[in-house]
């Protein structure tokens, strides 16, 4: 059992000063020629037509999906999908974790449904049924993903394989029809992307998450935010979300960016139960999880952040003016702004990467 109340620790402060005050543009990823991938935008239709069936565990399940063993009060689904950026001919799995109730209980070996929009414009489209994973038997890590039980590791067949472009994946729980999505950017190397942290970045400070999850409201942005992420996205740059949040709030993150507008993109949590402790375990976290982008031949043009474990992560992007921090206190390479609307008016300046 995993006791997710005990997750609301503070995420460890930081902070610092030091270059740069304009942005610039990093020619190396940019190729007006291209034409410009499938919209970002993805609205799901209904519902597929599913249909539940009895668990494979028939004791044992249904006390866990209704009941939280700590509580006692009813349990509910609190189940994720892992968003992936994947290069054209790759591999493509799918990654998704499924819990219930406040302790995260993890649904362990029974059946999920898996469905595809493609293009994000179709309707559903059957990829099959997996198998959640038993933490006993754990499978190979994919993607940087350690199973620990309650995962879904399905590998979309060759044959089958999605396109380039973005894809939403639903993954139906058979038992009681219980559900998560995620979302696959099939795009070729050296495609333009920005990447951005959220707590304290997107966030209007560094802990309000968890406050705001205590009370159910969404937290709030800073000015200016939304529009200047939206601009970028405007010109061709594929957004990546990259914050040290615990899996468990993927959901709420998703939340947050749709509610205020942000550009649809890929998210990516880190995924231990706590989060990383420590400015250090932040980093790392960040720092591994371009490098992995790094070997698809994905180098964010931009990077957005709040604090210096962010502009430790940022090294690799080229352009160090395009490391942006948002009221960074402490050591760091890049620029600091006071505020988002500043940046609208130069992101709009900002040449297209792409041809519509």
């Amino acid at each position: 059992m995993r006791r997710l109340l005990a997750s609301f620790v503070l995420l460890a402060v930081g902070c610092s000063a030091s270059t740069g005050d304009d942005t610039g543009q990093d020619e190396a990823n940019v190729d007006a020629a291209k034409a410009c991938l499938p919209a970002l935008e993805c609205a799901a239709p209904a519902m597929p037509q599913t249909q539940t069936r009895s668990w494979r565990h028939w004791i044992e399940t249904p006390t866990l999906v209704t009941t939280d063993p700590v509580s006692g009060r009813p349990s509910a689904p609190n189940h994720r999908g892992r968003d992936l950026f994947v290069n054209p001919g790759a591999r493509q799995t799918i990654l998704a974790h499924f819990a219930y109730g406040i302790t995260d209980t993890f649904l362990e070996d029974e059946d999920v449904d898996i469905f595809v929009q493609r293009d994000c414009a179709s309707g559903w489209e059957s990829l099959g049924t997996a198998t959640t994973t038993k933490g006993s038997s754990p499978h190979a890590a994919v993607e940087g993903v350690t199973d620990n039980g309650g995962r879904v590791m399905f590998e979309i067949p060759e044959a089958r394989r999605l396109g380039p472009g973005r894809h939403r994946v639903r993954l139906v729980v058979q038992g009681d029809g219980s559900s998560t999505d995620l979302f696959i950017d099939v795009v070729p190397p050296k495609t333009p992307i920005f990447v951005s942290d959220v707590d304290g970045t997107l966030t209007s400070s560094e802990n309000i998450e968890y406050a705001a999850l205590l009370v159910g409201v969404t937290a709030a942005t800073h000015s200016g935010a939304p529009e200047a992420l939206r601009a970028l996205a405007a010109k061709g740059y594929r957004p990546m979300y990259l914050t040290a949040r615990p899996e468990w709030l993927v959901g709420r993150t998703r939340e947050f960016l749709d509610a205020h507008g942000f550009p649809p993109g890929i998210i990516h949590t880190t995924n231990w139960e706590l989060g990383p402790v420590g400015n250090g375990g932040a980093a790392e976290f960040k720092t591994n999880e371009l490098a992995m982008l790094a070997g698809k031949g994905l180098v964010p043009t931009y990077g957005f952040g709040n604090k210096p474990t962010d502009s430790e992560a940022y090294a690799g992007i080229p352009t160090v003016q395009n490391r942006i921090f948002y009221q960074i206190d402490g050591d760091f390479t890049g620029r600091r702004i006071e505020t988002y609307d500043e940046l609208v008016p130069q992101f709009t300046r900002v040449a297209a990467v792409c041809q519509k």
